[in-house]
């Protein structure tokens, strides 16, 4: 896999599924900065920066995110920007060794792949509930009705190569917060001018008080989503592309362990965020070009403002987008349904991993523990 050596296209298709991953990004970036106090000029255009590198080494709508359980805990939390940049360069070493040494291969085969589907359709779940408790009610009947004329738009235009939906969607979220939400409109805090990023050095302590604070509970995610979900995703979508487990792990590392010292938040791959760039049309890297690109715009731009940036991209219109990212998850989940022994460590895992506490690690634990013992017996038993 050669670095600028892919197809990249700039179509309506692409600047459609540029957005298919910002119902997750956004809110996320938005609030780990606000409960931090990280300098979002930073996290923005290093994040931007990072999306268009990924998708210029995959050729593909390779996602960059952050990490979900980091982020949770942060903004749960009071976690100083230092320590959060510390938990960047722990995990992302942890991921370089891991795939230095070829155990990400050698788990990616001992891993039954109904294991790595229900961890998968536990994810999509997951984003359809935070979608639909939290994200579109949360604007209460007007945020409500925005959603169906959202939605509405993303069954019409689903397949439309000329009209995409992800653009109207995201303009239509625009236009409905500037007619309803006028009156909480923060033009007088807001100016617009450019802001550049600041260097970073996490220390010693930093990267272990990271690491335990932080990247201990979100490795098993990472593992699940954002290496063996995504590759198994990845291929399904591209399988020309064949993309490895240890690629996967060597770029997760490589940002991680570069992001902190330019100030920005750790980061992952994502299955949810590629499958929410295909179904809104992205085929090359070039969306996520796109979407990086934006990224960084904004960041220089509007990044000492959030609450401007919050407030023009309403959680109703995001939460939709997030819903449909959530179903293409789940259906993509479905192959796996070829035998009851399939269907029952998939159903096992996805409702532990949706309802435990730490719900992806023991859904790993015991899917794995479950299929080893049914093996067991059908051989007994034989």
């Amino acid at each position: 896999m050669r670095l600028f050596s892919h197809i990249i296209r700039f179509d309506r298709r692409e600047w459609s599924g540029a957005f298919g991953d910002i119902g997750t990004d956004l809110p996320l970036i938005i609030g780990m900065s606000l409960a931090s106090g990280i300098n979002p000029v930073n996290t923005l255009v290093v994040f931007g920066l990072m999306e268009i590198l990924t998708a210029l080494f995959y050729g593909i709508p390779m996602p960059v995110q952050p990490l979900k359980a980091v982020a949770v805990l942060v903004i749960a939390g009071n976690i100083a920007p230092s320590t959060i940049y510390g938990a960047g360069l722990s995990i992302g070493i942890v991921m370089l060794l891991l795939s230095f040494s070829g155990m990400l291969e050698r788990l990616n085969n001992w891993i039954p792949r109904s294991v790595i589907r229900g961890i998968q359709l536990a994810l999509g779940i997951k984003l359809l509930i935070l979608a639909l408790f939290r994200y579109i009610p949360s604007q209460q009947t007007a945020g409500i009705i925005l959603a169906l004329v959202c939605a509405a738009i993303i069954m019409l235009l689903a397949n439309n190569r000329r009209c995409p939906p992800a653009v109207p969607v995201l303009v239509l979220g625009i236009v409905y917060a500037l007619v309803f939400n006028a009156n909480d409109l923060p033009w007088k805090e807001t100016t617009i001018g450019f802001a550049l990023p600041r260097l970073q050095y996490p220390s010693l302590a930093d990267i272990v008080q990271g690491f335990f604070l932080l990247s201990l509970s979100q490795i098993p995610l990472s593992l699940g989503n954002s290496i063996f979900a995504t590759q198994t995703v990845a291929n399904d979508l591209f399988p020309e592309k064949r993309i490895r487990v240890r690629t996967l792990g060597f770029t997760y590392a490589a940002l991680n362990i570069i992001a902190p010292f330019v100030g920005g938040i750790p980061v992952c791959h994502g299955a949810g965020g590629l499958a929410g760039h295909y179904f809104f049309g992205g085929r090359t890297g070039g969306s996520v070009i796109i979407y990086g690109s934006f990224l960084i715009a904004m960041g220089l731009i509007f990044a000492p403002h959030l609450q401007m940036i919050a407030f023009l991209f309403p959680l109703p219109a995001l939460g939709v987008i997030l819903a449909f990212q959530g179903f293409t998850l789940m259906r993509l989940a479905g192959d796996i349904f070829v035998n009851y022994r399939s269907l029952a460590i998939v159903t096992l895992v996805c409702a532990v991993a949706v309802f435990a506490p730490h719900g992806f690690l023991f859904g790993m634990i015991i899917g794995i523990a479950a299929d080893k013992a049914i093996c067991r017996f059908s051989a007994s038993a034989l």
